[in-house]
């Protein structure tokens, strides 16, 4: 892991596309600015985790128990 320091107002770059500015830092918290092509998916931690493990549930259904589920939901 790259740590650098940065006051606000300050940036840096990841690669050729991605500028990161510091809008705002205080004590226990920090503000950013990104610039990237909107191609480039910029996605907080905790969005990220939760969609992997919404992911991991959905595919852990087996098709014949998700079809008597269905037929079930057609019954009523």
């Amino acid at each position: 892991m790259l740590v650098i320091r940065r006051r606000a107002g300050e940036s840096f770059w990841i690669g050729e596309s991605v500028e990161v500015e510091i809008i705002e830092a205080g004590p226990g918290k920090v503000k950013l600015g990104i610039r990237a092509p909107r191609e480039i998916p910029v996605v907080r931690s905790e969005i990220r985790v939760t969609q992997e493990q919404n992911q991991r549930a959905a595919g852990g259904v087996e098709a014949d128990i998700l079809n008597r589920i269905l037929a079930g939901m057609k019954r009523d």
